[in-house]
C-alpha cells in the first residue's frame, strides 16, 4: 500500500504529519490539516522566514482561535520542528534553553476539546543526518496524558506518517499504534504534493505544506475556491 492509498481510505484522519527521506537522500516533511466545522475550515498556511503558520482565511468568521491558529513549523539551529499546535513553540523554547524534546513534551497534554481530546502530534528533523522523531500526546483511558516518542534514522525512500484520528466519528478516536511506514518513490515536489493533496478527502481537506530538500510548496482549498469563483 502506498501512502496515497492509505490516506485515500480515510475520510477524516484529522491533522497529518509525514517525515522521512526521499529516494535522492533529501529530507521530506509534510503537514496537512483537515476540518469539519466552519471554524476549522477557515484556515490557510502562511510561510515566512522559515516559519509556517496557520492563519484565518476570513478573520470575520473566526469563532475560537485558541486551537486552530499557531506556529506549525519553526527552525532551531539545524532542527526543524513541525507540529499540529502551539507545542511548536514549547519545543522551540526547550531546545533554545539546552533542554530535550522529552522536557518540552512533559509539560504539555492533549488538547482540551472534549469529547475528542485531540492528540498533539509533533515531528523534529535534524538537518545534519536527517534523523527524525515523531511523537504523540493523547488521552489515556484513565484521563491522563500518554506521551510516546518514536525515533528514526534516515533511510532513503522511507517516510513515516502519524495523524490525530483513526478516522471520522463522533467522538473522534485518537490515532492508534505506531506511525505508519511507507516507501516513497517520487523525488519531484510538485508530483508528490499533488498526489498527497489528491489523496485527502475532498470535502474535509483544508491545507497542505510539503518540503523536499530545499524546496517548499503550499496547497490549499482556499486557492481552489478562488480559482473557481
Amino acid at each position: 500500500m502506498t501512502v496515497y492509498e492509505y490516506l485515500k481510505g480515510k475520510r477524516y484522519p484529522g491533522r497529518i504529519i509525514l517525515a522521512g527521506t526521499s529516494r535522492s537522500h533529501e529530507a521530506v516533511l509534510a503537514y496537512a490539516i483537515m476540518g469539519r466545522s466552519e471554524n476549522s475550515r477557515n484556515r490557510i498556511f502562511v510561510l515566512e522566514d522559515g516559519t509556517l503558520r496557520t492563519l484565518p482565511y476570513d478573520s470575520a468568521k473566526v469563532e475560537d482561535p485558541s486551537l486552530i491558529i499557531y506556529n506549525a513549523m519553526r527552525k532551531y539551529n539545524d532542527t526543524t520542528i513541525l507540529t499540529n499546535g502551539d507545542q511548536t513553540d514549547t519545543i522551540y523554547d526547550a531546545l533554545s534553553n539546552g533542554k530535550q524534546l522529552e522536557d518540552a513534551l512533559s509539560c504539555r497534554t492533549f488538547e482540551p476539546d472534549g469529547p475528542n481530546y485531540t492528540p498533539r502530534i509533533s515531528a523534529t528533523l535534524s538537518e545534519k543526518d536527517l534523523s527524525y522523531t515523531l511523537s504523540i500526546i493523547k488521552r489515556a483511558d484513565d484521563g491522563s496524558a500518554e506521551r510516546t516518542i518514536y525515533r528514526y534514522q534516515a533511510k532513503d525512500s522511507l517516510v513515516h506518517v502519524i495523524h490525530t484520528y483513526v478516522d471520522d466519528g463522533n467522538p473522534l478516536q485518537s490515532f492508534q499504534g505506531n506511525p505508519r511506514p511507507f516507501l516513497l518513490e517520487e523525488d519531484g515536489i510538485d508530483e508528490f504534493s499533488a498526489a498527497l493533496w489528491n489523496s485527502l478527502d475532498e470535502e474535509n481537506r483544508i491545507a497542505l505544506y510539503v518540503r523536499i530538500g530545499g524546496q517548499e510548496r503550499i496547497v490549499g482549498k482556499e486557492r481552489e475556491n478562488d480559482r473557481n469563483s
